[in-house]
């Protein structure tokens, strides 16, 4: 004979509760054919660990299509039933079965299952009325439409980016990294150039993302970029440009397009992935190529005395350029930590374990 779990139940005018005191739940088998609701599962129960299976024939139709969640003490199935009515007894037959009895903890009588539905409706009424009264924001498309069309043309430029350097890579080898910025840097102006809308866009509160590390990661790529590889032809024909504009143009190959998709509402599990993943090993890296490249720029400042304030002057102070660059590598490597634990949050808030549900 098989064995069979505890099973409570409850019920409400439009569902029923089903309580199994089944803990460790292995290889759940749940389906409801013909109003019959078939249950074999694995678990731990009044017998031991054992596979534990019932039947129960419903009083009156139910939707096919029971939902389950599991927890590690018990199972709970809820049953939607066809029509909203309140039934006298769960099953068919009048006589119960023994493996069946009241879940006190959710068990309501009939007026007070009224009295709480009745709550819920007035509570959904209410909540209808708020949203009535908030105003809908006519611009609503047109953000939309501005967001996606900025993640889709910073898409391109960083494709454009990363094929280009990608193909170069392959037909010339190493020497390809001597060129690397008189080849992409015109694209790398217009892609980081842009990028400080994402700033705008914090600000003003079109996206939720938070302003610090938008600011912290846009302005040290651009310092980077314009200060630092713009103003010394020097820098711009050594190797580190090319990783430089190699990590950038991978990371963002992923998260422009994972945003453009949740403009519109769609989420691609595998973008995800890549989105909260692939920066775990390339932000790391790009922060130390920028260290190197401006490691490398320093004793170039130091000999040009470029973007160096000397005396006479109306500060009357001397500035060292090289020693600001100093101070922004130590800031660089906090940055880095600041926005490396920012993104690790947001990892684990959209990859993290969730509840076990089984529908």
């Amino acid at each position: 004979m098989a064995l069979r779990p505890h099973v409570h139940w409850a019920q409400r005018h439009r569902e029923l509760f089903l309580r199994v005191d089944l803990s460790d739940v292995r290889n759940p088998d749940i389906t409801i054919t013909d109003n019959v609701l078939h249950f074999r599962a694995q678990g731990h129960g009044a017998k031991g660990d054992n596979i534990y299976e019932f039947e129960i024939e419903f009083l009156e139709p139910v939707e096919p299509k029971p939902v389950c969640r599991m927890t590690q003490r018990q199972l709970n199935i809820t049953v939607q039933k066809k029509e909203s009515n309140w039934w006298e007894r769960l099953t068919k037959q009048e006589k119960r079965p023994l493996f069946l009895a009241p879940d006190f903890d959710r068990w309501l009588d009939e007026s007070d299952a009224e009295m709480e539905l009745k709550e819920k409706e007035e509570e959904k009424i209410n909540k209808m009325k708020i949203e009535s009264r908030v105003p809908k924001d006519p611009f609503k498309h047109l953000k939309k439409g501005y967001l996606i069309m900025y993640n889709l043309v910073q898409f391109l430029g960083f494709s454009w980016i990363f094929v280009n350097m990608t193909v170069r890579l392959f037909i010339l080898g190493k020497d390809s990294f001597y060129d690397t910025f008189h080849t992409i840097s015109d694209m790398m102006y217009f892609c980081q150039t842009l990028a400080l809308m994402e700033i705008m866009n914090s600000l003003i509160g079109l996206v939720r993302s938070p302003v610090l590390p938008s600011v912290m990661q846009i302005f040290g790529r651009n310092f980077v970029l314009f200060v630092i590889l713009g103003s010394l032809e020097e820098m711009q024909s050594k190797p580190v440009v090319f990783f430089i504009f190699y990590f950038w143009s991978i990371t963002e190959l992923f998260r422009y397009p994972y945003y453009m998709l949740s403009c519109i509402g769609i989420e691609w599990k595998p973008l995800t992935w890549l989105r909260y993943t692939v920066w775990i090993p390339l932000y790391p890296l790009g922060g130390l190529a920028e260290a190197v490249c401006i490691v490398q720029s320093i004793p170039i400042f130091s000999e040009t005395g470029k973007f160096s304030l000397g005396l006479p002057n109306p500060l009357n102070v001397t500035i060292q350029f090289p020693f600001v660059l100093q101070i922004y590598l130590i800031a660089l490597f906090l940055g880095v930590f600041v926005n490396f634990r920012h993104l690790y949050k947001q990892r684990k808030q959209h990859l993290g374990p969730k509840k076990r549900k089984m529908k």
